[in-house]
């Protein structure tokens, strides 16, 4: 592969944090942009054509959505070390689908609650907080967000089962070998460890907080800055697309006009022809002005795909 990883993220994005440390376990050099935390995002929207979730990889014209794919994708490309081993993958897999949906709506609400978002936030100007609040909340549109009581409530319940996971001194929470569960999990626990009025709720979990420091120790491989006109020219530039086709038997035929959009939050539907389905993704082609023809992949599980109609 020649052309160059780029993780479009900001700082303080959990999901983010997720990639760039595995980034780091993999010791990989990739190409750093800088996204703005709310909307507008003009560069980001030409090159994922509606998906406004962070972080998303870019290699070349292939543009990789969601965490959870993203993660799948660099495995494949840096198998050492393994993220989905054999023996382990199954409850790695659960492990990290739980700790991506219910561990991180209970951490995020418990460390911005008023003195978490006060020392959070200590550095921005009232207009941009308030202006992330806006964008967040109609991001979350009609989804139920927890109550910080909900959210207390369940992040100690969850850190205590952590604690008892870890009870029998295993290093990694899905067995013997890291993987893919524990920077599903610790992305979620940095979120409140980075913040010094709640971080100490995790004092109270010993075994827990000494596991979150070794799985963040490694830290996020070598990057290096790039801006979003570079990345957006990469793309326009690329001569080939990673490989992809549409199984049979799926609900779907190559070449249908469709969107597809998360199914939980941040519902901006992409549109495009559908060119690669599956079980584990689906992956559509579209044409953006300045970045050209690009292929914006993200997983089957989570993602909804809808037929489109096509004026005659």
């Amino acid at each position: 592969m020649n052309a160059e990883l780029i993780l479009h993220h900001y700082t303080t994005s959990p999901f983010s944090e997720k990639v760039r440390l595995v980034l780091g376990a993999k010791g990989l050099a990739w190409r750093s942009v800088h996204i703005p935390v709310v909307m507008p995002k003009p560069d980001v929207l030409a090159l994922t054509g509606g998906y406004r979730r962070t972080p998303f990889l870019q290699v070349g014209a292939d543009i990789y959505c969601d965490s959870a794919l993203i993660c799948r994708w660099l495995d494949r490309l840096q198998p050492e070390p393994p993220l989905y081993a054999p023996e382990s993958a199954g409850m790695a897999q659960m492990l990290a689908q739980w700790a991506d949906s219910r561990l991180f709506w209970a951490a995020v609400p418990y460390a911005l609650q008023p003195r978490g978002a006060a020392a959070a936030l200590a550095d921005v100007p009232p207009e941009v907080a308030q202006a992330f609040a806006a964008d967040r909340a109609a991001f979350t549109a009609g989804m139920r967000r927890p109550t910080l009581a909900d959210a207390t409530v369940a992040l100690h319940s969850y850190l205590a089962w952590l604690e008892l996971l870890l009870g029998d001194d295993r290093l990694h929470l899905a067995g013997p070998q890291l993987s893919i569960a524990d920077f599903s999990v610790a992305h979620c626990l940095w979120f409140v460890h980075r913040v010094p009025p709640v971080a100490g709720v995790l004092q109270r979990h010993p075994r827990v907080l000494a596991w979150l420091e070794r799985t963040l120790a490694p830290g996020h491989g070598r990057p290096s800055l790039m801006d979003s006109g570079e990345a957006i020219a990469a793309a326009a530039a690329a001569t080939n697309r990673a490989p992809v086709e549409v199984a049979p038997g799926l609900g779907f035929e190559a070449g249908d006009a469709v969107t597809v959009a998360a199914t939980d939050y941040g519902l901006d539907p992409t549109p495009g022809r559908l060119v690669g389905l599956s079980v584990d993704s689906v992956t559509v082609a579209r044409t953006d002005p300045r970045a050209g023809l690009v292929h914006v992949h993200f997983p089957r599980l989570g993602f909804q795909i809808k037929k489109e109609k096509v004026e005659s």
